[in-house]
């Protein structure tokens, strides 16, 4: 399905990771592009074989790469492919999940103690050269993780990570995932994704690590954030469409729950109008929870061997979509 590598062609499209200077690196003998922007990625997929790409990908891309035959994507999420039009096409795709579970884990895990130990405050006062008072105020004060309880929606290989790294801070864990019956891993227990709204009223954080599906969009809406407790906080480093936003700003704005780790939103980048911005009690991130110094030699590892698999007609492709 695909030529020899002497007449091979990658295209390494993205604008800002540096995986076609990375591969080259490496000495494949196989000839590779790099494109930073739409209008040449435009000029140049018609001279592609194989197309590594995430937020670049656009559905009219496909009348001018006549020669596609694999798309590697460059993240967990394929949602923005069009699957039936691939299939039709013959041109195979694969996701790289995985390549950053640990990365995104972290993050979560990050924001969680950010909120809870207040470090967005205390980074605000630093910039105003504030040395804040001690705090008669329960409420306002830094809180310990040990004996809360996490809800983990989506226990796959990023929220299984998150619950390990929870339970190094003692905390419960409570995971859900579609198929309870493949394992709680390190979490206390485990329930089906249909007992989300039942889950939440005992959770001091609900950290979001499921794919983006139609079971998910929206799953918490404003229903579900009625039914948290006002001293919890929501982290979100699955996608931004899990969370029905303008509900999210309401109950923040409302105060009816503590505040928000948000790393990805429903738009991006987040909108200069959304107030999202000025909450002192919300922590954005730029969709930077899977970034780190690795990723691209991580990707390029599933990329490689997918290549391999693709030359000896092994099935299935290492992460697999078509």
């Amino acid at each position: 399905m695909l030529p020899p590598n002497d007449k091979l062609v990658i295209c390494f499209a993205h604008v800002a990771y540096q995986l076609h200077e990375r591969f080259s690196a490496l000495e494949t003998g196989i000839s590779s592009v790099a494109v930073r922007d739409l209008e040449t990625l435009e000029n140049r997929v018609g001279e592609a074989d194989v197309l590594v790409i995430s937020g670049l990908w656009h559905d009219s891309l496909l009348d001018r790469a006549g020669k596609l035959r694999f798309i590697q994507a460059i993240g967990a999420g394929t949602d923005q492919f069009p699957l039936e039009e691939l299939k039709k096409r013959g041109i195979r795709l694969a996701s790289a999940r995985g390549v950053n579970y640990r990365a995104v884990a972290e993050h979560a895990m990050a924001l969680i103690l950010a909120l809870s130990r207040r470090l967005p405050e205390a980074r605000d006062n630093q910039a105003k050269r504030v040395w804040r008072g001690m705090i008669g105020d329960l409420s306002r004060r830094e809180d310990e993780l040990g004996g809360k309880t996490l809800l983990v929606v989506g226990l796959g290989q990023i929220g299984g990570r998150l619950a390990e790294l929870a339970k190094a801070f003692d905390m419960r864990v409570v995971g859900q995932r579609r198929d309870p019956a493949a394992g709680r891993g390190a979490a206390d227990a485990v329930h089906a994704m249909g007992e989300f709204n039942s889950l939440l009223a005992e959770a001091d954080f609900v950290a979001l690590t499921c794919p983006l599906t139609t079971e998910t969009e929206n799953l918490v809406g404003a229903e579900a954030l009625a039914r948290m407790k006002p001293s919890a906080y929501l982290v979100n480093v699955a996608r931004g469409r899990v969370v029905d936003e303008p509900a999210l700003v309401e109950a923040l704005t409302a105060r009816r729950i503590a505040g928000a780790g948000i790393d990805v939103t429903a738009e991006e980048p987040l909108s200069q109008s959304s107030l999202l911005w000025g909450m002192e009690h919300v922590l954005l991130t730029p969709h930077t929870a899977g970034e780190t110094r690795r990723y691209e030699d991580n990707v390029i590892e599933i990329l490689r061997d997918n290549l391999g698999r693709l030359r000896r007609g092994e099935e299935p492709l290492r992460n697999q979509v078509i």
